[in-house]
């Protein structure tokens, strides 16, 4: 009777483990089939039996059908991403399951290797696989200009593999195009623990991030120090360091740094621009004027050493006339003709680099109104009622009442 009794309980305990892996061959059946609906109905069963739930390749199974649900949904919504995110869920699972050993077992087939554009009946749909669809999918909301999905899209991704570095570029690029910075600043980082990697743009959006962005000169200029170590002969990085010193109101650090500069690229603008900035904060307005002047004799076209040119040349005839006011009476008479000529004279070399500068930006009615207070000063009447008549046209009639 007993052995009777041990009899039944076997039979229905082994029926009731067939029955569990017949739901299972169910699931695979539904996977290959392409009815994943049901599929995933028959695995998510077997996923919460004590007979199938402790095999990871239960888990393994459940994220694959849940990677060819996500890959056919091609409304590429929020939708679809999160059906991409409970997938990578599932294969973790899977992996921790197996002891997160990638080397055999079920661990090894969550991560084998996809190679994209082979039949997708020959496809492992690995965690691999699920990285590669993720990232056709931001790819295919890239080019229709859907920069959001396509963002989402490549960060899930990126989830996955934090050493693709395409992947997390695109993502980088994206995130700091639609304003979501700290999730640009995620990706970047990443890129910067590639070894291998080419970095340096990676560390021009990071400095500009933390240096604009989030208003941190002084974590910027700490990344430039580091990013300078990587690459020290970059322009690029040169120019913000300077930037970054003169944030940090560090200008005796940023006057050397420029002079370096210079010295191995004397005709650059911009740190001509810088220089004659520095010289002008430390009161040598000459040797300013050196700087700006030659700028525009580098580039013609340069709108800012045009317009700074202009306004030194103004700054100073402003200096010059206001040494009058100290003077007596007897010798205000005396210096007055001789000062007011040479201001006149600024003025008339300013009216040259504020008439380029416009000539560069013709709707700029600030540099329209300094022409106009020019003209008048020099009393060019054709050209200050030229102005006059713009100014008129773009702010109204009662411009110089505002």
């Amino acid at each position: 009777m007993k052995k009777l009794i041990l009899s039944l309980a076997l039979l229905s305990a082994t029926s009731l483990a067939f029955a569990q892996k017949k739901v299972v061959r169910e699931a695979e059946k539904g996977y290959k089939s392409g009815n994943y609906d049901a599929a995933l109905t028959a695995i998510n069963a077997a996923a919460t039996n004590p007979e199938t739930s402790g095999d990871p390749a239960t888990f393994l199974l459940k994220a694959q059908i849940q990677t060819k649900m996500f890959g056919s949904d091609s409304s590429n919504t929020m939708e679809t991403v999160e059906m991409g995110a409970e997938a990578l869920e599932t294969y973790n699972k899977s992996f921790e399951m197996a002891g997160a050993d990638k080397s055999s077992g079920v661990g090894k087939d969550v991560y084998a290797e996809d190679m994209p554009g082979v039949p997708d009946n020959m496809r492992p749909y690995s965690i691999l696989t699920l990285k590669n669809i993720s990232f056709d999918k931001g790819i295919e909301r890239y080019n229709v200009e859907d920069l959001e999905m396509a963002y989402e899209f490549f960060n899930l991704a990126g989830e996955i593999d934090q050493k693709d570095t395409t992947i997390h570029y695109n993502a980088g690029f994206l995130a700091n195009d639609l304003g979501k910075f700290e999730e640009a600043k995620k990706h970047f980082g990443y890129l910067l623990e590639v070894p291998e990697y080419n970095k340096l743009n990676a560390y021009y959006f990071m400095v500009q991030i933390l240096s604009t962005e989030e208003k941190n000169p002084e974590a910027a200029y700490e990344l430039v120090n580091k990013a300078k170590a990587d690459y020290p002969n970059d322009k690029v990085l040169a120019e913000y360091e300077i930037q970054l010193l003169l944030q940090l109101n560090k200008m005796d650090e940023a006057m050397a740094q420029i002079k370096d500069a210079l010295a191995n690229d004397p005709n650059n603008t911009g740190l001509l621009l810088r220089s004659g900035y520095l010289k002008e904060q430390a009161g040598d307005t000459d040797g300013a004027l050196v700087d700006y002047k030659k700028s525009v004799e580098v580039d013609p076209n340069f709108f800012e050493g045009n317009y700074y040119t202009g306004a030194l040349l103004l700054e100073q005839a402003t200096k010059m006339l206001n040494t009058l006011n100290d003077l007596s009476d007897a010798e205000w008479e005396k210096q007055s003709p001789i000062i007011g000529k040479k201001a006149d004279e600024n003025y008339k070399s300013s009216v040259a680099y504020f008439s380029k500068a416009l000539e560069l930006k013709p709707d700029n009615t600030d540099i329209m109104i300094i022409l106009f207070q020019v003209h008048n000063r020099l009393k060019n009447t054709a050209e200050a009622e030229a102005m006059n008549k713009k100014l008129t046209e773009l702010l109204g009639p009662n411009w110089q009442e505002n």
